[in-house]
């Protein structure tokens, strides 16, 4: 963090920085925690603008936990633009997922299964990215005529050192083939956090249970269909308890908000919108460790097939 940042946000918050520390964040932004003296607040610099990202956490939470904002300070010349919002206790779900301290793992995986389903009780008239900090979305074409030009330009972009010539032929072509099955969500327009990973999901043990302290990041937030979320989760479900993502399936699917139909073949629709992220993950420099992660995931669709359910 600059010491100009350092400033703005002190002055801010009406009291001086006492210390700053930097959390793990997202690529696009830093973020750092920051004590002053009236306590703790998470700083979140760079990225996208915050004002959208804003107020979708100021609508998402009326439905799941969601951090405070607490203000959004403009870019100058001398500072990146800042999202203070309020520290929220807990563990990292990474964490939990890794250390194996994850006893009731199956709970577990209800409960954020539970949450991230509740996301999508946010409604808009139409899908499609936010353009603004009124949540305006779209207008889009639909997700099902967009994924083979979109698949496309993607492998045109990736390197060949991390996708060789053929895989990329393959993967574009096998977009193209699954394409047209969105067909059948092309019309929802729910909340969609779009980055929902064990990264990004605070947990904490109670007496009661295990419950989500909050869900974090909502800078690739847009309107679309809940199924991406629940693929998202999933995407690297390898490396993570078995008991874990049998108990987020169930409480994905057994949560799912009034009003949204839980299609038969909603697993399999998941993992068809996440064909979006994984062909634009790989076109990352290289070193970059989820690109890594997507393009062998990619290589493992392209010879076993696009999997039928998460």
């Amino acid at each position: 963090m600059r010491s100009e940042e350092t400033e703005a946000i002190a002055e801010a918050l009406g009291g001086a920085v006492s210390a700053t520390s930097t959390l793990a964040g997202g690529f696009s932004h830093e973020t750092c925690l920051v004590t002053y003296a009236g306590g703790r607040v998470v700083a979140r610099l760079g990225g996208p603008d915050p004002g959208v990202e804003a107020a979708v956490m100021a609508t998402a939470r009326r439905h799941v936990p969601v951090p405070e904002v607490l203000a959004v300070l403009p870019a100058t010349e001398r500072t990146r633009p800042v999202m203070l919002v309020e520290y929220v206790p807990g563990e990292l779900l990474a964490r939990v997922l890794a250390t194996g301290d994850g006893a009731r793992t199956r709970e577990l995986g209800a409960e954020v299964g539970r949450v991230v389903a509740g996301i999508a009780a946010v409604r808009f008239e139409r899908r499609g990215f936010f353009t603004d900090a009124s949540l305006t979305a779209g207008p889009e074409r639909p997700w099902s005529e967009q994924l083979p030009a979109f698949a496309g330009k993607c492998m045109a972009g990736t390197s060949e050192s991390r996708l060789d010539e053929a895989t990329r032929r393959a993967w574009a072509a096998l977009c193209e083939a699954h394409a047209p099955a969105l067909a059948a969500v092309d019309d929802h327009a729910r909340l969609v956090h779009a980055d929902v990973n064990p990264k990004n999901i605070l947990v904490a043990r109670t007496r009661a249970g295990w419950r989500v302290e909050a869900v974090l990041d909502w800078e690739f937030a847009y309107s679309g269909c809940p199924y991406g979320d629940a693929a998202n989760m999933a995407r690297f479900g390898h490396d993570y308890p078995a008991a874990f993502l049998d108990g987020f399936r169930a409480g994905f699917a057994g949560h799912r908000p009034a009003g949204l139909p839980l299609q038969e073949d909603w697993g399999y629709l998941g993992r068809v919108l996440d064909m979006f992220a994984l062909s634009d993950l790989v076109t990352r420099p290289p070193g970059h460790s989820v690109a890594d992660q997507a393009a062998e995931r990619i290589r493992q669709w392209v010879a076993e097939g696009v999997p039928r359910s998460l």
